[in-house]
């Protein structure tokens, strides 16, 4: 039996159903849960799962982040950078950058022999997150 989940990324992005299109396209993922705001365009939260791992995901609402003083919580893009790499363990590296690239993903590095016994390599995706692949080369 696999153990559950106790960490669950939530991405905050600028246009929710667009990046969950891009995951599914880039990442293979399958759409869970999708919760629609009021305004009927954003999405209050969303739930994709890439290779059974869940991955939450919701607009940014920033009118809720400053009435709860929460400010700090904003899309890559508007940060202009990130912190945090998503990182998944694939079959194929190479084919992993290639699909994410042709789904509109920003090659950042590209997929090479680590030192550590991995084929790697990262992308940033359309949203401003960054992701990474690897699988563990033949020993």
């Amino acid at each position: 039996m696999t153990a559950p989940q106790t960490v669950t990324p939530h991405l905050v992005v600028r246009d929710a159903s667009a990046a969950i299109d891009f995951y599914k396209q880039a990442l293979g993922a399958s759409e869970a849960v999708r919760m629609p705001a009021e305004d009927g365009k954003r999405l209050l939260h969303a739930e994709i799962q890439v290779d059974g791992a869940r991955i939450f995901l919701a607009d940014h609402f920033p009118e809720y982040c400053a009435q709860h003083g929460d400010e700090a919580v904003m899309p890559p893009n508007e940060l202009k950078g990130t912190a945090v790499t998503m990182h998944l363990e694939v079959q194929d590296c190479d084919a992993a950058v290639a699909r994410a690239k042709a789904a509109g993903a920003i090659v950042t590095m590209e997929p090479w022999d680590a030192f550590w016994g991995a084929r790697y390599a990262r992308i940033v995706d359309p949203f401003g997150h960054s992701w990474s692949f690897a699988h563990p080369l033949a020993t």
